[in-house]
């Protein structure tokens, strides 16, 4: 199997000015190999120009304290999420005078590089584990766990790290797309109970599973996508092993298993 870090991509309309999508834990070495996110105008330059996040998961926003050097670029995401990353003070160290942090509505379309227009929308999902308590809703539509649209030209990228459900909205949003990435944490709903790794099931983290009557594969079967790309896997998947009967059933069934360093071209 081969190794891979937590999800994040990145995004440029020029090749010039790059955009990340979620900012992962691991982003340090992310940006060590990929050669595009390397200074080339000085040893403090950074071709990150923005970073949009898409809910407050640690999965998602810790990688924003490895791009605290005093380097500016602008922080994109929606009032629920920007409103955990202004509450919680270690964020402080990532400064607002260099990194401004500009609030997205739902539907409103923003461009935080040359050549890309990017919008939110809301996806079904839930709190992040860190802010779980009993009043904990699954499935919730709100601006908490949201996908993005990105597009150049007549091109369109659909990302979605995170969904518990498939709805209406999700189906419209991927329809046609050109290139979708899509939440691939579990093979099966009680993987991680079998395995022993863990107590809850997809369902109960807000996540769908692969495979089974309700599960991705099958749910998507019918709606049309140039090309499909399984992300944000968990590493008790056993579509992560290159050989296994698991990934054979996903790339039968017309789908991608990303790995790090994995480039798209639109």
């Amino acid at each position: 199997m081969t190794p891979r870090t937590q999800s994040s991509l990145a995004v440029s309309g020029d090749g010039i000015h790059w955009m990340l999508l979620n900012a992962s834990p691991d982003l340090r070495a992310q940006i060590a190999a990929t050669r595009a996110l390397h200074p080339r105008l000085g040893e403090r330059h950074s071709p990150i120009s923005a970073v949009v996040v898409t809910n407050g998961d640690v999965d998602h926003i810790t990688g924003l304290l490895t791009l605290r050097e005093s380097q500016p670029f602008a922080l994109f995401g929606t009032a629920e999420t920007l409103g955990m990353v202004n509450g919680n003070p270690v964020f402080g160290v990532v400064n607002e005078a260099l990194v401004p942090r500009k609030t997205v509505a739902l539907g409103e379309t923003f461009s935080p590089v040359p050549g890309l227009a990017l919008e939110m929308f809301s996806v079904p999902g839930k709190v992040p584990l860190w802010q779980e308590d009993e009043n904990l809703v699954i499935g919730a539509e709100t601006g908490g766990t949201v996908g993005v649209t990105v597009t150049a030209g007549d091109r369109r990228l659909v990302y979605i790290p995170g969904c518990a459900a498939i709805t209406d909205t999700v189906r419209a949003r991927i329809t046609g797309a050109d290139l979708l990435f899509f939440d691939g944490t579990l093979y099966r709903d009680d993987e991680m109970m079998l395995a022993g790794t863990g107590v809850k099931t997809g369902a109960r983290m807000g996540h769908l599973s692969m495979s089974g009557a309700d599960g991705t594969i099958a749910l998507l079967a019918d709606i049309p996508a140039a090309r499909r790309v399984f992300i944000h896997i968990n590493n008790t998947n056993p579509a992560l092993i290159e050989d296994s009967p698991e990934r054979l059933a996903v790339e039968a069934a017309g789908w991608i298993v990303a790995r790090d360093g994995m480039e798209f071209a639109l």
